[in-house]
């Protein structure tokens, strides 16, 4: 076998061309087969691949269109079936990754969100032999678990940049907006801003239901005189809590993780301070292609430890640039 290029391979991870593919977000549980896409490209002539990837999708969470665009791209490259599925509670998803193994696929990718849910069908995966690779949460715990690498940022490292960040700027008391309790990376983040801002507290709200988050919010600033600023764990919970902090009439600073086309356009008018964004793209673009190149070179991608895709601080200074991007879906 040729000696692979390692080097080279980055490059090309870095300059695949963006797909024409339309925004597609969880099923809900159900699995089906990715959009194959369109654009140029020559497809690898390695055997076709059948490769499962099961998130913890919540409805209406564009984060997830990004990394499904990431996935697709890199399953049309090396001739994968991409079936991807979703279910934001973990008894589900751990359904999800069982009919998967089921279905004898060549490989699972899958979110750690809830990793006492999915530890025990994450086992059978591997003692059947189908590689594993997690990525976007449980970074802490995959390895443990069997996976082979995990693609994502470290929350807590991610909540440390913005408790950094906003400890710069003065700021004593922020609110830091968990919407869904129970998430390992959730809790990582506001653990980590805490760890700067002593004064911070958390605030769970229902991610399910954004009237919910949007009065929760607004009745939570309107009784914490106090706060100085608030944080949102995802682009459209904080671009609702932007709208919560005008009904309130508040001050309060507004910070965020992740991006969206819509949250880059509020960090480039100053609704938004800054967010950190994770890469989404690249998390799911970078695992599918590790489960490829496992099965044509046997090749452990980080060497079995995290690739971090992430934190990249994004505010005033880079926006406009980063919108770009933003805006076509790739960030």
């Amino acid at each position: 076998m040729a000696k692979f290029n390692w080097r080279r391979g980055m490059t090309a991870l870095a300059v695949v061309p963006l797909l024409a593919l339309g925004a597609c977000s969880s099923t809900g549980g159900k699995t089906e087969p990715a959009a194959s896409g369109s654009g140029g490209g020559q497809v690898a002539d390695t055997a076709r691949l059948k490769v499962a990837m099961i998130t913890h999708a919540a409805a209406g969470d564009t984060f997830w269109d990004i990394v499904r665009k990431g996935a697709e791209s890199a399953a049309k490259k090396d001739n994968v079936e991409l079936l991807y599925s979703g279910d934001a509670e973990g008894g589900r998803q751990a359904q999800l990754v069982q009919q998967a193994i089921d279905q004898k696929v060549d490989g699972i990718l899958v979110t750690l969100a809830k990793p006492d849910a999915l530890k025990d069908v994450v086992k059978k995966a591997v003692d059947a032999g189908i590689p594993v690779v997690s990525f976007n949460a449980g970074e802490d715990q995959s390895k443990a678990m069997g996976a082979i690498t995990h693609f994502g940022q470290s929350d807590k490292l991610a909540g440390v940049t913005v408790g950094q960040r906003l400890a710069a700027e003065g700021i004593k008391h922020p609110i830091c907006v968990i919407q869904e309790q129970g998430h390992v990376g959730l809790e990582n983040r506001c653990a980590g801003v805490k760890e700067q801002v002593p004064g911070s507290e958390s605030l769970n709200v229902n991610g399910a239901d954004m009237t919910s988050v949007a009065s929760t919010v607004t009745a939570k600033l309107q009784s914490t005189p106090d706060a100085d600023a608030i944080i949102g764990l995802g682009a459209p919970f904080t671009l609702t809590i932007v709208k919560s902090v005008k009904e309130a009439g508040s001050k309060v600073k507004v910070a965020s993780f992740d991006l969206n086309g819509d949250l880059a356009k509020a960090v480039e008018n100053g609704s938004v301070e800054f967010t950190v964004d994770q890469q989404p793209y690249l998390q799911g673009y970078g695992a599918v292609d590790s489960i490829w190149l496992n099965k044509v070179g046997g090749f452990k991608v980080g060497g079995g430890q995290q690739v971090y895709t992430g934190p990249a601080v994004v505010d005033k200074t880079n926006a406009a640039e980063v919108s770009k991007f933003a805006q076509s879906g790739i960030r």
